[in-house]
């Protein structure tokens, strides 16, 4: 954008320098011309004035020595022409051209005339002077002279490059000011786009410098930190409302729980009990509903914080935790890995987390002899762990639906879960610069891909040890005490 304000305003001067520069410059040569004409006009003005008694008597005098001096001296040519047209007294290099033929003819008339109007620096005919010779108001001939316009060429031409370097200096000096002054306009808006690619990143507390500018862009950088200072407290408000809202509701729930437990004993008949099986395991699902809530609102509030983890050994971690899960579901999971280790630049539990919610998935819907691969591999500048497994798999719809908020497949809704795994999944990788990203697999199942950036440096998984880390919603052990009791 500066490039272009900048060419706007070197346009307008260029523009303004055209405009005012070009009659200065035909007036600088019509100046300079004027000015020899009018020397060479009374050089034959007084010829004219000697040539009359000459023509008269026919005897040439002293204006021939005249002539001939004249011409040794200033190198211009003149003549003496009768009313026939005739050089009765030519200066030794005078020669007729089209220019003088066409002066004489107007001389002959009884004007004097002068050509051409202006000397230009590319045009180097002569300048031409014709003066009639009159006695008594009668035209007996005439006095033409043919100046060189060499000196008043170059002369012009000096006029000129001094005239245009001025110029050069005037565009030199508004392409400095121009850049100045753009600066100095776009700093503004300069500031503002980078602080909204800032905040879009994560970083929200990101803010404009209001004092930059003009009074426009000052007022809108401040409009801007406003927005967005109004935007982070409703962001903050919504997402602490969500975790106090989740947090506050597990003490009832939970009390509530333990209180449906205790019935349990006196239920007698058979309806009871299976109603108050029901009852335990719908608080077991708003008790993970719950625990996701709040772990999608922990997730959602981190910015800006990266560690650098060992993606190789925190897939064997989570396959290792969720083998007894798969092991009781007669799913095969397994871990296939190139050399270790596979570093990756993340936030926190990133990889924990999205591992966890697909491994969840795939476990689940794969069925009795399904399998479940997890993949860690190098690809793309960065670290790629692929989870595959043999289930029903997703449409393409579904896929597109996948990481919405408590979305489900219609033929899994009496599956156990919140429908926030994914969602949770993918708002970690998208915190962590990552990419997520589900494709059917062949000749069924499907493959969930998850794409973490490298880290400039690598170095070990410990430095997110100490760190405080939101919970994953539900886990192995939960999955398995839940598939145990439903079973």
């Amino acid at each position: 954008m500066r490039r272009r304000l900048v060419i706007s305003y070197l346009l307008l001067m260029v523009l303004v320098l055209v405009a005012l520069g070009t009659p200065l410059a035909m007036t600088l040569a019509t100046r300079e011309t004027d000015r020899i004409r009018a020397d060479r006009i009374a050089d034959a003005t007084r010829f004219a004035s000697l040539a009359g008694p000459a023509l008269r008597d026919g005897t040439t005098g002293p204006l021939d020595s005249e002539l001939t001096s004249y011409e040794g001296l200033y190198s211009i040519n003149a003549a003496v022409v009768d009313r026939d047209g005739a050089a009765v007294i030519p200066s030794p290099g005078w020669q007729w051209t089209l220019g003088t033929r066409e002066a004489l003819d107007v001389a002959l008339s009884g004007q004097q005339t002068s050509r051409p109007d202006s000397v230009w620096p590319w045009v180097d005919d002569p300048i031409v002077v014709a003066v009639p010779i009159n006695d008594g108001g009668e035209v007996l001939g005439a006095v033409i002279t043919a100046s060189p316009s060499d000196g008043v060429r170059r002369t012009v031409t000096t006029w000129w490059l001094l005239l245009a370097g001025t110029g050069l200096v005037a565009v030199l000096a508004c392409v400095l000011t121009a850049f100045g002054l753009a600066g100095w306009v776009l700093r503004p808006i300069t500031e503002l786009d980078a602080v909204t690619h800032e905040i879009a990143e994560g970083d929200r507390g990101a803010r404009v410098q209001h004092r930059l500018g003009p009074p426009e862009l000052r007022r809108l950088a401040a409009s801007f930190n406003h927005m967005a200072d109004v935007v982070s407290d409703v962001m903050d408000r919504q997402r602490a409302f969500v975790a106090h809202a989740s947090h506050q509701l597990r003490n009832p729930l939970t009390a509530l729980r333990l209180r449906v437990e205790e019935l349990g004993p006196s239920l007698t008949d058979e309806q009871g009990r299976a109603e108050h099986q029901l009852a335990l395991e719908e608080t077991d699902r708003l008790t993970l509903l719950l625990d996701g809530l709040l772990t999608l609102a922990r997730a959602e509030r981190r910015e800006n914080q990266r560690v650098t983890v060992d993606a190789v050994e925190v897939a064997e971690s989570r396959v290792a935790a969720w083998e007894p899960l798969a092991r009781y579901r007669s799913v095969t999971l397994r871990l296939t890995t190139g050399p270790a280790p596979v570093y990756a630049r993340t936030v926190p539990t990133a990889i924990d987390q999205a591992l966890d919610a697909l491994i969840d998935n795939a476990v689940k819907f794969s069925g009795a002899g399904g399998e479940v691969t997890v993949t860690v591999t190098v690809r793309d500048e960065g670290c790629v762990l692929e989870v595959r497994d043999t289930g029903p798999g997703m449409t393409p719809s579904q896929l597109g639906q996948a990481t919405e908020r408590f979305w489900r497949a219609p033929e899994v809704q009496n599956v156990d879960g919140a429908g926030l795994g994914l969602t949770i999944a993918a708002v970690l990788v998208d915190a962590s610069d990552g990419r997520l990203t589900m494709h059917p697999n062949s000749p069924r199942g499907l493959v969930a891909t998850l794409w973490f950036p490298a880290p400039d440096e690598p170095s070990t998984s410990a430095e997110s040890s100490d760190l405080d880390v939101p919970p994953a919603a539900g886990g192995p052990r939960a999955e398995l005490e839940s598939a145990v009791r439903s079973g």
